[in-house]
């Protein structure tokens, strides 16, 4: 149920980041386009950080 709900966070938080980027190229504003890398990276985050402790609860089980 976990992984449901941060897969959803995940996709909204990739989807703004492009609506940031989006503006940041119409606009051509160097802060939108540095806002978007910065949500696009901490989805990333989000993704590796609950792999991660996946595979280390799994090994201490």
């Amino acid at each position: 149920m976990l992984l449901v709900i941060l897969i959803f966070f995940d996709i909204a938080l990739f989807a703004w980041s492009l609506h940031l980027m989006r503006s940041a190229f119409q606009y051509q504003e160097f802060s939108l386009m540095l806002a978007g890398i910065l949500v696009a990276l901490s989805a990333a985050a989000i993704l590796v950080s609950y792999w991660m402790m996946g595979n280390c609860l799994g090994y201490i089980n």
